[in-house]
């Protein structure tokens, strides 16, 4: 009776999982199977309220799909007027989003802000060598995951380019 009850527990932890990414962009695509076969290559954390996820500059391993809780992503300004670094908010996160997915793919990536629990945070981790190890094992299932990570990014460098451009057309603006 009690190996049913933990058997119980960690079904429902894998069910959550399972939906997060059936839910996901990234696994956008993917059949039942395949999305069974990727839940063996996840991993959930648990982060307490204030608890850094990961610091700005430090190397990145994998991505994070919010499970379950609020993530701020801030960057460090140094400060003029002290040497303590001063934190600049981007932006919150919440459940199903999705953080640090550039480093699945690029090599000792560096983190370019820095990630906070807001409130007690669930995460699933997809880390590089799963990602590795899963191209092994299925490569099919593994490139599928490649393209939908290009396409992000290929939006993702796209609507920055439009941001640079639509910031360099303000500042010749004010030039003339």
């Amino acid at each position: 009776m009690i190996n049913y009850l933990w058997d119980n527990l960690f079904k429902k932890s894998e069910d959550a999982v399972f939906k997060a990414i059936s839910n996901n962009i990234i696994f956008e695509g993917l059949s039942r199977s395949e999305l069974k076969t990727v839940v063996d290559f996840l991993h959930v954390r648990h982060y307490r309220h204030g608890e850094l996820i990961f610091r700005q500059n430090e190397i990145g391993v994998g991505m994070y799909i919010i499970l379950k809780g609020k993530v701020d992503i801030f960057i460090e300004k140094a400060n003029n007027t002290s040497k303590e670094p001063k934190d600049e908010f981007i932006t919150r996160l919440e459940e199903n989003d999705i953080m640090g997915e550039i480093s699945l793919i690029e090599e000792n990536s560096r983190r370019t802000a820095s990630a906070k629990a807001l409130v007690e945070v669930q995460l699933i981790g997809f880390f590089q060598p799963d990602l590795q190890n899963l191209l092994k094992s299925n490569p099919e299932i593994g490139s599928k995951i490649l393209l939908k990570l290009s396409q992000i990014l290929g939006r993702r460098l796209a609507e920055t380019a439009r941001k640079i451009s639509e910031l360099k057309k303000q500042i010749d603006s004010l030039k003339a």
